[in-house]
């Protein structure tokens, strides 16, 4: 398709118009330059913030990169997600949810969440929105400030199937107790991590609570406050009176 002129300028004011952060630009591109292939998505927002996606194999050597020649030295935190969408929908029942029984849709969606299962992958989760994009149904992601430039950075990597990724605590002891709650809590193994232990469960508890399918039977015998209908504020007469 061919523009015409007037098409083209004002395509090219556009152009001219878009924000510019060349702090993180320049940051993006130095990563990029340097990680290679091992980037595999990236999304900035100007004057506001950076994603950068790496192979999970570069998880550990971008964390090396950053620290030692960028100069992220403030490891603020690290976490994974669970990026499949809840089998259990809102698995609390309010006005404005399904007249469905709540257990019979729990029972029919965990049914079809395993049949879908495959190599660590779920149907479904891929269409979730996600900066930088993602390939996989679990990642981990992370926060680091430099605090010359006071530029943030959001690095993630996708959880392949046997679950594991390098630890960060060779680069940032901080990450230590970060990546026990990843584990304890999602499953995601450290590898190289100086002792996986829980930090909130008890010893033998057996599944990972903030997975998507980790059924919260407490929330179904008792309704869990946050979700019961608003009660509405008393009647205020014209006195100021209630």
């Amino acid at each position: 398709m061919t523009l015409s002129s007037t098409e083209a300028e004002t395509v090219d004011d556009a152009a001219s118009d878009a924000p510019v952060d060349e702090a993180r630009s320049s940051l993006l591109e130095a990563i990029t330059a340097e990680l290679g292939d091992a980037v595999v998505g990236s999304h900035l927002i100007p004057g506001r913030d950076v994603w950068v996606r790496v192979s999970p194999e570069a998880w550990a050597d971008t964390a090396d990169y950053l620290r030692n020649r960028q100069r992220f030295r403030f490891f603020d935190w690290l976490s994974a997600i669970d990026w499949m969408p809840s089998p259990f929908g809102r698995s609390l029942d309010a006005e404005i949810d399904s007249e469905v029984s709540t257990l019979d849709r729990m029972a029919e969606t965990v049914r079809a969440s395993r049949a879908d299962q495959a190599d660590g992958s779920f149907i479904g989760f891929e269409d979730s929105p996600r900066y930088a994009g993602g390939e996989t149904r679990f990642q981990v992601l992370a926060r680091l400030h430099n605090l010359t430039t006071d530029i943030g950075l959001n690095i993630k990597a996708d959880v392949p199937a046997d679950l594991t990724v390098p630890t960060w605590t060779d680069h940032f002891p901080g990450a230590d107790w970060h990546e026990r709650e990843a584990w304890e809590m999602y499953g995601v193994v450290f590898a190289g991590h100086p002792g996986l232990r829980n930090l909130y469960l008890p010893t033998g508890f057996e599944g990972h609570p903030l997975r998507k399918d980790y059924p919260l039977l407490s929330r179904l015998v008792k309704p869990w406050p946050g979700i019961v209908d608003v009660e509405p504020m008393p009647e205020v007469d014209e006195g100021g009176e209630q």
